[in-house]
């Protein structure tokens, strides 16, 4: 026979099995914060910016880990900075569509659009879209003109983060950048689509820079400028899985520029696909440069289709002839290789090689080039200028390099 006292005690044991069993749960879902509870509207017209932030705000202090769900519906949404450090891991989950404001004037944060800063173990998800509404401000654009290309927003800016994730998100028509990777490090980006129409000026897909250790995997990307940009300080990069275009490829660069740029090093863009782009992958710098450094590159298993100039290296780049070009880089490029490139050019000259002649390139590698072109002005060809003896294995088509200088 079981006495009272012990019904009790094993009473007791099961409500405090129970209430452990809810505290793990909690621990390991943590709690949602719909910003609709916080007085979100979904209508697609009334500024829903207050509501995300204070839904992010109630989940950046939770000491559990969290979610702000955003959930089906259109939020108009001004410029918002989602600030951390954070007491445990965030996620954002997405699910519903986007919508920045078309009136430039509204934008006067220097964050641009939606910004995520100094947060640790983020995770940005969901099927929803970020909308920059950007066809307005493509034609207020005046880069071409003043050389400026820095005065429209940036639509997704991801500042000081570190070992988090973004992922299955949909970026359209921002207004410049589509997203950018400043100062992180450990950040994975998966399964992102990107898009906007080839005529939008300066719409870089994804640009990262004095970054580290970021991976992006697995992106859709179609849009009026490259479809990924590495600027000064991107070092451990690794590029994989990317389709690109329309837009002007995958680019290191631009780069020297500016006074005190980081070095660029240990990049790697392998099992890559371009269409129909204006480049396809190339290293840029400024010519009349200050003191830079890009080495150890790698573009390796990568299809080209119908691609312009598919490999370059352009070390007098110069858009809008706003910087001196008759005075040459002094970034120095280095150990840069090119593998297993295949498909076809849309131009004749399908491999240029233009660098410094105050620094040429060293340790240049080709490694089984296959490239195709079917124009009427002639075989295929390849440039090379200031390349210091390059290295050459494998079929290549064009014969790269045959004469270098």
């Amino acid at each position: 026979m079981v006495s009272k006292n012990t019904d009790h005690l094993m009473a007791g044991a099961t409500c405090l099995l129970i209430l452990i069993l809810l505290s793990v749960i909690r621990i390991a879902h943590g709690a949602d914060f719909n910003i609709k509870n916080f007085g979100a509207k979904a209508d697609g017209k009334s500024d829903d910016s207050k509501a995300i932030s204070t839904a992010w705000k109630a989940a950046c202090v939770s000491r559990d880990p969290s979610t702000v769900l955003i959930p089906n519906g259109k939020y108009m949404v001004g410029s918002l900075t989602l600030q951390g450090p954070c007491k445990a891991p965030v996620s954002v989950q997405v699910q519903g569509n986007l919508l920045a404001p078309i009136d430039l004037n509204i934008f006067n944060s220097p964050n641009g659009w939606i910004s995520f800063q100094n947060i640790d173990r983020l995770m940005v998800s969901g099927a929803g879209t970020f909308d920059g509404q950007g066809s307005l401000a493509w034609s207020q654009n005046n880069c071409s003109k003043t050389g400026t290309c820095n005065s429209m927003p940036i639509s997704l800016a991801f500042t000081s983060i570190t070992n988090s994730k973004i992922q299955d998100i949909s970026s359209l028509n921002s207004k410049l950048f589509h997203m950018n990777i400043l100062s992180c490090k450990n950040v994975t980006l998966q399964h992102i689509i990107i898009r906007a129409p080839q005529e939008s000026l300066n719409t870089d897909g994804i640009h990262i820079g004095l970054s580290s250790e970021i991976n992006i995997t697995g992106a859709d990307i179609k849009t009026g400028d490259d479809c990924v940009s590495l600027g000064d300080g991107s070092q451990h990069i690794n590029i994989e899985k990317v389709t690109c275009g329309p837009g002007h490829g995958i680019s290191v660069g631009s780069l020297g520029k500016y006074h005190n740029e980081q070095p660029v090093r240990g990049v790697t863009v392998r099992n890559c696909t371009l269409t129909s782009t204006m480049y396809g992958v190339r290293v840029k710098t400024w010519p009349d440069s200050p003191s830079g450094v890009a080495s150890h590159l790698l573009f390796e298993d990568i299809v080209m289709n119908n691609v312009s100039t598919p490999l370059l290296i352009d070390q007098e780049y110069c858009p809008y002839s706003h910087c001196k070009a008759e005075v040459p880089s002094r970034v120095k490029i280095s150990d840069v290789s090119f593998k297993n490139i295949r498909g076809t050019s849309a131009t004749k000259l399908a491999v240029k090689l233009t660098c410094s002649r105050r620094i040429p390139c060293k340790n240049v590698q080709m490694s089984d080039i296959s490239l195709q072109y079917n124009g009427k002005d002639g075989p295929i060809t390849s440039e090379c200028k200031n390349v210091l003896k390059p290295s050459a294995s494998g079929k290549l088509n064009p014969p790269a390099c045959a004469n270098y200088n």
